[in-house]
């Protein structure tokens, strides 16, 4: 039998893009052996190796990325669960599987399950909160997420050459690139996702002042 686990990496995040990870296999043993785990509790130096077990380990396993601006895009027409959700439907149909493993964003595990499993030609699907806590074809698909991401964001510290920090709102090293970028520019810099609320209140604050200015 054929599973497929699938997970996401930086959903909340305001500057960079979101990656989702899918990895197939038919026996989660040997995923067990490697100590595949959620990618949260692991060094980014062990998540490193992990991803190189598991591209190993498995028959296939394969990356989504959506941009920034794709986000805000996308956003104007349908929620951040459902963006999510269809992005797990393009990375779940890319290998046939009998079974799927989602980590769920929507409180309703239920609906998001069965809508995924509608879109998927009818998969079973087991949609679950922290499932990359629970499954470990599910741990393996966040950290295959999680090391793309992380790739393509130390990619972006070579595009800005400075530190741009994580991309989360709670970093104050993203926040005070941000901010400062919008202070030179009058806009946000590419690859920020224009459509979340604290960057709405850094691009409304430079309006503020342009206009006190007189």
């Amino acid at each position: 039998m054929m599973m497929c686990g699938v997970d996401e990496a930086g959903r909340g995040p305001m500057f960079g893009p979101l990656v989702i990870g899918a990895v197939f296999c038919e026996d989660d043993s040997v995923l067990q052996s490697i100590g595949v785990k959620d990618s949260k509790k692991l060094t980014a130096k062990a998540r490193e190796r992990l991803y190189d077990e598991i591209s190993d380990a498995v028959p296939m396993w394969v990356t989504v990325p959506i941009s920034a601006e794709e986000i805000d895009s996308q956003m104007k027409v349908k929620s951040l669960n459902m963006i999510e959700l269809d992005l797990f439907v393009e990375a779940v149909m890319k290998h046939p599987a009998d079974v799927v493993y989602a980590d769920c964003p929507d409180v309703n595990t239920e609906r998001f399950g069965n809508i995924m499993s509608t879109k998927t030609d009818g998969r079973r699907v087991i949609a679950a909160h922290k499932a990359d806590a629970l499954y470990p074809v599910v741990s393996a698909a966040s950290i295959m997420a999680k090391v793309t991401r992380d790739r393509m964001l130390d990619d972006l510290r070579n595009e800005f050459d400075c530190d741009i920090g994580s991309g989360y709102p709670s970093d104050k090293t993203t926040v005070e690139f941000i901010e400062k970028w919008i202070k030179e520019n009058n806009i946000a810099p590419p690859h920020t996702r224009t459509s979340w609320e604290p960057v709405k209140k850094m691009l409304s604050s430079k309006r503020m002042t342009k206009i006190s200015d007189w």
